[in-house]
């Protein structure tokens, strides 16, 4: 009998976990982001060739917002450091650097704004710099050396030292879903203004699988809630996703040097307009964590004899209140 009343005690226990398990709702989450082209095994180690970002979101208390439109309000915090080498991370003569070797350090902040129709408007602000400052070299050769790979060389021809100000502007707007809500299609635009990146890009999002609204999805990094009086579930996710886009590209620090530097490097060149970008992943989100991995494809950015690029990215992020 005793035995009965444990087994059952235990079963409740277990219910109760894992009921709450299911439905509970976290307001913060942190994690990072990393992405480097050896992920795809292509034993290639050129152009953006590594970039870790590490993002700590928060979501402000809903039942303060005020304009009855709006679902919820995200804070987010990002720091991270992105690599660009030539074709190769080793190049023994100027002769063969087909874009140079550049490094960007950066932090800054965002608010993500997400309605309940949908839709989000995401702002951004970025302080850093290009250059050595950036570290890049003493990265990639700690990476290196660290896991026996080649000797790194030609970073003495990186772009200079620029203090970077960027400030983005993100809009996605949801154009429409299945009936059996498996399918939706929505569209993707942003605007980049700053001394290192500038410019403009525009595409669409094809999700399927399983699906919440976007105001509540790791696609849009907005699995979290504070004070929601509407309660959303916090449902599995599990979607494979495409993301072509066309970008236009104003300016390059990576590319072209430092805006407003006289000096901007031994090797420079002129950047290639317009940029066709697809990008094709999976994401897989329950309760406290979420994991993303895709592969991203870019038509060539330089005016010079470099190829297109593709590299992996992994994400890996953890809720708590």
């Amino acid at each position: 009998m005793k035995r009965k009343i444990l087994l059952f005690t235990l079963f409740i226990c277990l219910s109760h976990f894992f009921s709450e398990a299911q439905t509970n709702t976290y307001k913060s989450e942190f994690g990072f982001r990393s992405e480097n082209d050896s992920y795809l095994a292509s034993g290639k180690d050129r152009y953006y060739t590594n970039g870790l970002l590490l993002t700590f979101r928060t979501a402000l208390d809903q039942s303060t917002l005020r304009n009855k439109k709006l679902n919820k309000m995200i804070f987010e915090f990002e720091a991270g450091q992105k690599i660009y080498n030539p074709q190769s991370g080793s190049i023994l003569d100027i002769v063969y650097v087909d874009r140079p070797f550049a490094g960007y350090l950066y932090a800054g902040a965002a608010l993500n704004l997400l309605y309940n129709s949908e839709n989000n408007l995401k702002l951004s602000l970025q302080s850093g710099t290009i250059g050595p400052a950036a570290l890049a070299q003493e990265a990639q050769e700690l990476m290196h050396n660290g896991f026996g790979f080649y000797k790194i060389n030609g970073w003495q021809w990186q772009v200079k030292n620029e203090l970077a100000i960027n400030a983005t502007a993100e809009y996605n707007y949801l154009i429409n879903r299945s009936n059996s809500g498996k399918l939706d299609l929505s569209a993707n635009s942003y605007i980049n203004i700053g001394n290192t990146f500038s410019g403009a890009g525009l595409g669409i999002m094809f999700r399927t699988g399983a699906l919440n609204p976007l105001y509540n999805s790791a696609s849009m990094q907005s699995r979290l809630s504070n004070n929601n009086a509407q309660q959303d579930k916090q449902t599995r996710e599990f979607f494979i996703y495409a993301k072509p886009m066309l970008n236009y590209v104003a300016y390059d620090a990576s590319i072209q040097g430092g805006l407003f530097i006289k000096d901007k490097g031994p090797v420079l060149f002129n950047i290639k307009p317009v940029v066709f970008s697809q990008q094709a992943g999976a994401i897989y989100s329950q309760n406290r964590f979420t994991v993303d991995f895709s592969i991203i494809l870019k038509t060539r950015e330089v005016e010079s004899i470099a190829k297109s690029d593709q590299f992996g990215s992994i994400a890996l992020f953890y809720k708590f209140n």
